[in-house]
């Protein structure tokens, strides 16, 4: 699997010693070892070389990939990638209603960070890349995401073949984790939805600091709660039925943290109370989702009893 535009930014970096290993790594994760549906995934991508991709262009907050391909016989191939988490898209005629509208996150913060024109971008954790497109729609030279995924990953293959693979964009399956040390070369560097998944919250934010050229900008969203600079929750088993949730702590915790590992210039941006307008099952996600995960009688609480779902926007410079 190859991402050639990706690759010559990457180079134009500095960063030939990295990209050697990093298309073997890519390569090795897309050849199917070791994962199941990785292969009826790939069979999916492969359908989809029988519609023509036209490029795409920004309507509404909807990615549109524009293609003259007949909706019904596209959703019956796109529909073997669910549950469509990520978006909203449209390929041609065809509406993917996904569970999420990201597309209300990044208007809450795209004019409170920097612009993104020019700029190379990480998106650690970044889903199917949603975001990178809305990124590269606004000029960004690069929109590099990270995400563990291997739907994900095929659900962004997917948009790419309609909207130009010869793109500086890119969803590879990796982790931070995989990244090399002190990598230094993203000028913008995105976390969305990741820090509560992590046991050692302060070692992520350290990761997400040298991913960042001096003087480059982390944008951080996560889950918060209500509190002093020394109020955290760490739940007893799951948050809103998630298993993995581990760390919430206050906006001002949260902004001290981020003054420890030498970010400057903190700055919260956006406190939101996710709602189930922002978050729900669709015909494209049919499981659970936020409306069964909060306290039917009070959507203030989840429906293990603990503060809703709020979440922030923060910025810092490296």
């Amino acid at each position: 699997m190859e991402f050639p535009r990706v690759w010559k930014e990457l180079a134009r970096m500095g960063q030939q010693n990295w990209l050697s290993a990093l298309r073997a790594q890519v390569s090795r994760q897309y050849s199917g070892e070791g994962h199941g549906d990785l292969p009826r995934w790939r069979a999916v991508l492969k359908e989809l070389q029988r519609f023509e991709g036209l490029g795409y262009e920004l309507r509404d907050g909807r990615l549109h990939f524009l293609t003259q391909a007949d909706a019904g016989e596209l959703k019956e191939v796109l529909m073997k990638l669910s549950p469509w988490r990520k978006g909203p898209f449209e390929f041609g005629e065809l509406f993917v209603d996904t569970e999420w509208r990201s597309d209300w996150k990044w208007e809450r913060l795209r004019e409170k960070i920097s612009p993104v024109n020019g700029r190379r971008i990480l998106d650690v954790g970044c889903g199917n890349g949603y975001h990178l497109w809305r990124m590269l729609d606004e000029g960004a030279s690069l929109a590099l995401g990270i995400d563990p995924s291997m739907l994900f990953g095929c659900q962004f293959l997917a948009a790419r073949h309609f909207g130009g693979e010869d793109l500086p964009l890119g969803v590879l399956p990796l982790g931070i984790e995989d990244l090399p040390a002190k990598l230094g070369c993203f000028d913008s560097t995105f976390s969305m939805g990741v820090l509560y998944h992590r046991k050692s919250p302060v070692e992520h934010l350290e990761a997400l600091r040298d991913t960042l050229v001096k003087g480059g900008e982390l944008v951080l969203e996560t889950l918060v709660v209500e509190g002093d600079e020394n109020t955290v929750l760490l739940p007893e088993g799951r948050y809103a039925q998630m298993r993995n949730v581990w760390f919430l702590p206050s906006v001002e915790l949260l902004s001290r943290m981020m003054k420890r590992v030498g970010f400057r210039e903190v700055e919260v941006l956006d406190v939101s109370v996710t709602t189930v307008e922002e978050q729900r099952g669709t015909e494209w996600m049919k499981f659970q989702s936020l409306p069964e995960f909060l306290d039917p009688t009070d959507h203030r609480k989840t429906i293990e009893g603990y503060p809703g779902p709020l979440r922030a926007v923060l910025r810092g410079i490296r």
